[in-house]
């Protein structure tokens, strides 16, 4: 059917609009709870269905193709493995037990919805990755498995609904955790008011400085670490796994040029990532039929809620057992959850001034592990069902 908007100028046009629409649109409450992500997709989706722009085009193709790995590239430079010595015991085994809850739910799910499911093998890793990182991963594990633009789409809207109500809860547990007697008896194990009170509260999410330089070489080192690693994958891996083991490489060489110290000084890497990413995920949105759409999201938003409930219950089971403060075992599931710097804004909710760093770093780590372990995930579900 003829659309409103076919010319590939004018599709970069629209594209283009929507991210910077649902940027500005962050500022109100009721998209902060959406977030970019889904209000871009949720946009196209209207534009496609409504015939103002068409459901598939070549620039989409090219625009996954040329920007998705890139985009996981440059935001993966933010990974700073020095920052790791900040963390003691508490925190790693709290992190870990977020990552690993994740991982056995989603794999104990997949076994019996990943033959109901379109692509169910594929919706379990991206899954695991969105909730060891953040939605960046369930892009990058997308990529990483080859599904298509019709599930990645139910992937995020399932996402959201489930994950939507959890992260307000978050939000909220600082403070319903310190004012509840019964909580406190059943865990004990917290930071004293004079501990969380350590350390400047820093305002996050505060507007940067850029230079050109700056988005000159964070462009330029992850298109060629995604021309090197495509190049690279294409001729050591099968044609079944090239695009799994070319997210592993990315992931891989985008960590330890981060921790060059001309590559430590880029400022920018999580806006600008995040700017790409949207860009495609505008075409995901596009190529959503609503009438097939509404039908296959159900088992996933079921398998989705599920696997949050189940994690969730696990994660505090694991913490509980090793007598970890609640505050660590909160920002761990906020860090795997969403990301860093959400981490940390609930800390400086809750008045965990020493803690904000901490969230930060829990956030960057999980983003980082999230590529792999979702890969891992996926393959092992594809093997136990015969997918």
């Amino acid at each position: 059917m003829k659309t409103l908007i076919s010319s590939t100028e004018g599709l970069l046009f629209v594209i283009l609009l929507m991210v910077a629409f649902s940027l500005w649109l962050q500022r109100y409450k009721v998209f902060r709870s959406l977030g970019p992500v889904l209000t871009v997709v949720i946009i196209g989706i209207v534009l496609s269905n409504t015939h103002v722009v068409p459901i598939s085009h070549d620039l989409y193709s090219s625009i996954s193709t040329y920007c998705v790995q890139a985009g996981i590239s440059i935001c993966l430079l933010s990974m700073n493995v020095t920052e790791l010595k900040k963390l003691n015991r508490q925190p790693v085994i709290a992190l870990v037990s977020a990552i690993f809850s994740v991982c056995i739910v989603a794999i104990g799910l997949g076994i019996i919805f990943a033959p109901q499911i379109t692509e169910g093998w594929k919706c379990a890793g991206m899954f695991v990755g969105t909730y060891t990182g953040g939605t960046p991963n369930l892009t990058a594990i997308a990529t990483g498995v080859d599904c298509s633009r019709e599930t990645l789409a139910a992937a995020n809207a399932a996402d959201y609904v489930v994950s939507t109500p959890l992260m307000v809860l978050m939000f909220a547990a600082p403070a319903i955790f310190k004012a509840s007697k019964r909580w406190n008896k059943l865990w004990p194990y917290s930071f004293t008011e004079e501990e969380l009170d350590e350390g400047e509260h820093k305002p996050l999410m505060s507007d940067k400085e850029w230079s050109i330089k700056d988005i000159a070489w964070l462009l330029t080192i992850g298109f060629g670490v995604a021309f090197i690693t495509t190049a690279i994958a294409q001729r050591i891996f099968p044609d079944t796994f090239w695009k799994a083991g070319r997210l592993l490489m990315v992931t891989t060489i985008s960590i330890c040029l981060a921790q060059l110290k001309p590559v430590k000084k880029l400022r920018g890497n999580l806006d600008l990532g995040l700017f790409i990413s949207l860009c495609f995920l505008a075409t995901i949105g596009f190529a959503v039929d609503l009438r097939e759409f509404v039908g296959s999201a159900f088992m996933m938003t079921l398998y989705v809620f599920l696997m949050l409930v189940g994690c969730t219950i696990l994660h505090f089971l694991i913490c509980r057992l090793f007598k970890i403060k609640y505050e660590y075992v909160l920002l761990s599931m906020v860090g795997c959850i969403v990301d860093g710097p959400t981490a940390s804004l609930t800390a400086a909710g809750g008045n965990w001034k020493s803690l904000i760093n901490v969230g930060l770093i829990m956030g960057v780590i999980a983003g980082a592990c999230g590529n792999y372990v979702g890969i891992f995930v996926a393959y092992v579900v594809k093997a136990i069902c015969g997918l």
